[in-house]
């Protein structure tokens, strides 16, 4: 995308009231977001999930889930108090992100779309806590967010985001690679101009912005490329798009892997092919969940076919 696609993208961006706004517990979050989870008041918390009984009654089935440790609550507190505050923020963040999309505007199916969110979230969590990254939390909100630009190309541009999957479908391609072909940019440079105008911190513009382009940072940083690896290993284990692709996986031999090989050396001793089926094993499970959450909520979409 050269720098007038971006300033075009960027201004649309900046005009869109459903996305650039959000919901009105979006904003407050966005600022509890830039903070470190022990300067964050549990009350604040709280009060903020409370103020939605929506997304009070997902964040239960979420505390509830065996995902999340399988604890029997029945409040808000308890379910706060259970996930911790930074797992909290991440799960109301990305509840808040299903909100942004109007009824109608989804192009790819929405529980298709946060089952890989959530899956990938989970990975690239359960990934960073592995080789010993310092903020698994931060990791999971990374996962989870990465392909937020998808909601964007849906709202922004729904004719050619549709055709861009109806290529990818057909051809059996990354649905990125149809989105450069058809839009001439992809989600990645529209989720990168989003978290910017949300104001999230630089790791995640570039967990948005670079999970799959990691050639486009001089030295790939530890969160992006856990974000990349994740990503290929939901969409590889069925957990992608709602579609088939042709996708070889050899996390051995990725660019990402090897970087962070540099950063964790423990990272050698991993078990490669264990680590792919215990993944496997949680798809099921992710996806009754994703479905559990949603379900109260189920906005009107037709995927392309």
């Amino acid at each position: 995308m050269n720098e007038q696609q971006c300033a075009l993208l960027e201004a649309q961006i900046n005009k869109l009231e459903s996305i650039s706004t959000a919901p009105a517990i979006l904003q407050p979050l966005l600022k509890m977001l830039r903070l470190p989870a022990d300067d964050i008041r549990i009350e604040s918390v709280v009060e903020m999930v409370s103020r939605d009984s929506a997304i009070a009654a997902q964040c239960l089935r979420m505390a509830n889930s065996p995902l999340f440790g399988h604890r029997q609550v029945e409040t808000v507190r308890a379910a706060v108090m259970a996930l911790g505050i930074a797992k909290v923020r991440s799960l109301l963040f990305g509840l808040c992100m299903h909100q942004t999309i109007p009824k109608g505007k989804w192009v790819l199916d929405p529980n298709a779309f946060w089952r890989h969110s959530l899956g990938c979230a989970l990975v690239t969590q359960t990934m960073a806590r592995g080789i010993g990254y310092r903020e698994p939390e931060k990791a999971y909100l990374a996962g989870l967010i990465h392909d937020i630009g998808f909601l964007v190309n849906s709202v922004l541009y729904p004719a050619k985001f549709r055709e861009s999957f109806q290529h990818a479908v057909a051809e059996k391609c990354p649905l990125y690679v149809a989105e450069e072909l058809i839009l001439g940019f992809t989600h990645e440079d529209s989720g990168r101009l989003l978290c910017k105008r949300w104001g999230l911190p630089e790791e995640l513009l570039a967990a948005a912005g670079c999970h799959h382009r990691l050639d486009v940072l001089p030295t790939a940083g530890p969160l992006v490329c856990l974000v990349h690896l994740s990503d290929l290993l939901c969409r590889v284990r069925n957990l992608g798009y709602g579609y088939d692709e042709v996708l070889a996986v050899a996390l051995a031999h990725d660019p990402a892997w090897k970087h962070l090989l540099i950063a964790y050396p423990a990272l050698a001793e991993v078990d490669l092919v264990r680590f792919t089926l215990d993944i496997e094993g949680s798809m099921d499970e992710i996806a009754t969940l994703v479905d559990s959450v949603f379900a109260s909520d189920r906005r009107a979409a037709t995927p392309a076919s």
